[in-house]
């Protein structure tokens, strides 16, 4: 018989969640190191190292100011520098997925960035959302929206969203029409790419093939969450974890596509049922999101496993400014830049 899935029965404590840095600029997606430091985006425009003793120190060329000092909450989330992705290029560097500047950024550990790719045939990338790096060292990106504003591509009706594949200095489109592109996830072994569509409200799953081309699309798990997803992450056992964003939910997806709520800081609440209600009639607006997001970490954005047991999970977020954390049942899947 198989082994019983080490999720079974498991929930989130809010009351065991420990909590790690302060001051963070819209931690959206978080790196973890075997020796238990972290790397989260921060809207500064870098990345901010917090080291396992706790001590924290922010990276960037020149600080920015615009996160912090925007004049309203929408403009706050569409203006400036806004790293969003990132990943560990194999020396160590960072990769960093610009959700302001529409590029692929690469940054050294000291800071030094350039953009690595701007433009895609000659035009504009988009939105870019998140990267990934896989064992063969090539690049995945994801782009949610060809619209400069997404917020005003929160729509069940936008369907612009691509995942382009970096590898050997080229850009290329291998799968395209999504509604929201978010993250993306490698399963084990690397055959099938699980693409969050965060307007689809649902995980599209494609095989990939060894020339990086995609085939085969589905859906992984509901047909729709009635939720907005946003990051993912495969757990050893083959559970994908993910987060429900705005409506500030961790889920897990098992192998067998069940959904299990693991959390929930929304608990049903009227801005989120607005919220939803609005989106189906492609009536969602800025004020409609803004109003939604619980108290642990507003509006939660990704979850990484980390730790030396990779059984520490830690949840990114837009509006946080700190990193919530707990204990899984089981370890996370090692990504490509853990040896």
């Amino acid at each position: 018989m198989p082994a019983a899935n080490p999720i079974d029965g498991f929930e989130v404590d809010p009351a065991t969640l420990t909590f790690i840095g302060e001051g963070l600029q819209r931690p959206e997606c978080i790196l973890a190191e075997p020796d238990g430091s972290l790397w989260t985006a921060d809207a500064r425009g870098g990345v901010v190292h917090i080291t396992p003793d706790g001590a924290q120190r922010l990276i960037t060329q020149q600080v920015a100011r615009t996160f912090a000092e925007a004049g309203d909450e929408e403009s706050r989330f569409v203006t400036g520098t806004l790293p969003n992705g990132l990943a560990f290029a194999r020396n160590g560097d960072i990769l960093i997925s610009n959700f302001g500047t529409d590029r692929l950024e690469i940054m050294t550990r000291d800071g030094a960035l350039r953009a690595l790719v701007d433009s895609i045939d000659g035009a504009p990338i988009g939105k870019v959302n998140f990267v990934l790096r896989d064992s063969r060292d090539r690049i995945w990106l994801t782009i949610s929206t060809r619209i400069t504003n997404w917020m005003t591509a929160m729509s069940p009706h936008v369907r612009d969203g691509y995942v382009a594949l970096y590898d050997q200095g080229r850009l290329r489109v291998v799968a395209d029409g999504f509604a929201f592109t978010n993250e993306v996830r490698l399963d084990a072994a690397e055959d099938w790419l699980y693409v969050v569509e965060t307007c689809g409200r649902r995980i599209t799953r494609l095989r990939v093939a060894d020339d990086g081309s995609l085939s085969h699309r589905e859906t992984f798990g509901p047909a729709d969450h009635g939720a907005f997803i946003d990051g993912i992450a495969f757990d050893a056992y083959g559970n994908l974890w993910g987060t429900h964003v705005m409506t500030d939910r961790i889920f897990a997806i098992t192998p067998e596509g069940d959904l299990r709520i693991l959390l929930d800081d929304d608990r049903d609440s009227a801005a989120g049922r607005a919220l939803m209600a609005a989106f189906d009639r492609g009536e969602a607006t800025p004020e409609l999101m803004l109003a939604c997001g619980g108290t642990i970490a507003p509006w939660f954005a990704s979850l990484t496993f980390g730790g030396p047991d990779l059984r520490t999970a830690h949840i990114g977020s837009l509006r946080g400014t700190r990193i919530p954390a707990f204990r899984a049942p089981v370890a996370g899947l090692p990504m490509a830049h853990w040896t």
